[in-house]
């Protein structure tokens, strides 16, 4: 975690500069960093990243729901999809360095605390993203779980998968058994990122929140050590 630390202050610092310049070059130093993270996870914890299901990944405009564990969920993305859109807390927005680069790359940011105002801003940026050909990655969770606890599905992403009329691509993962949640040991393996099967857009509400709550907790629960 030291190292990982070293690592991700020297890219952010070093890559300054590019706050002048577009998304796309920060969004490829966000690669280079995530990259990086994996290396060093491999080389010192002995964790390695596998990716699954590489012919549902998205290429271009999507609406990605992965399963959400630990941090790792977030750099992982950066590894696999071509062009990010993450939905964020405004809370991680005031991080000096991660909060302008998230500004600059055009990030999603919701007030939790004003839920229908939240949900308008959400879908309106949404939008916006989805004409630049980006992939919006909303965790639909929230907020990290521990591996194979329930997942509580927030409102978020029915709202996006009902207003932007599009699949929605789930991605399972077992990440949180190697990256805890808390604490800062690594436990040696492999943490899988599995992109499942789309889910196609045009359902009701409630049967989408199930069939995509069944499909990544199932897919998540699969992945845990026996």
């Amino acid at each position: 975690m030291a190292v990982f630390y070293v690592w991700s202050a020297a890219v952010a610092i070093l890559g300054t500069p590019l706050l002048l310049a577009g998304p796309g070059p920060i969004l490829k130093m966000f690669d280079l960093w995530a990259s990086g993270i994996l290396v060093l996870l491999r080389v010192i914890c002995g964790v390695r990243v596998e990716i699954r299901g590489r012919e549902h990944v998205p290429t271009g405009p999507a609406l990605v729901a992965p399963k959400h564990q630990c941090m790792l969920d977030v750099f992982a993305q950066f590894t696999v999809l071509p062009k990010t859109a993450f939905v964020m807390k405004q809370e991680l927005m005031w991080i000096p360095w991660f909060g302008w680069y998230a500004s600059k790359v055009r990030t999603v940011v919701i007030k939790r605390e004003t839920q229908a105002a939240a949900l308008k801003k959400l879908v309106r940026e949404a939008k916006e993203r989805f004409a630049e050909n980006r992939q919006v990655v909303i965790f639909p969770e929230g907020t990290r779980t521990e591996p194979g606890a329930p997942g509580d599905y927030k409102p978020g992403i029915a709202a996006l998968y009902r207003e932007l009329d599009v699949p929605v691509h789930p991605v399972a993962t077992n990440s949180g058994v190697h990256w805890p949640r808390h604490g800062f040991l690594r436990k040696p393996g492999v943490i899988v990122f599995e992109y499942l099967e789309p889910i196609p857009p045009g359902l009701k509400r409630a049967e989408f929140m199930r069939i995509l709550q069944e499909r990544i907790e199932t897919a998540s629960e699969k992945l845990l050590p026996l």
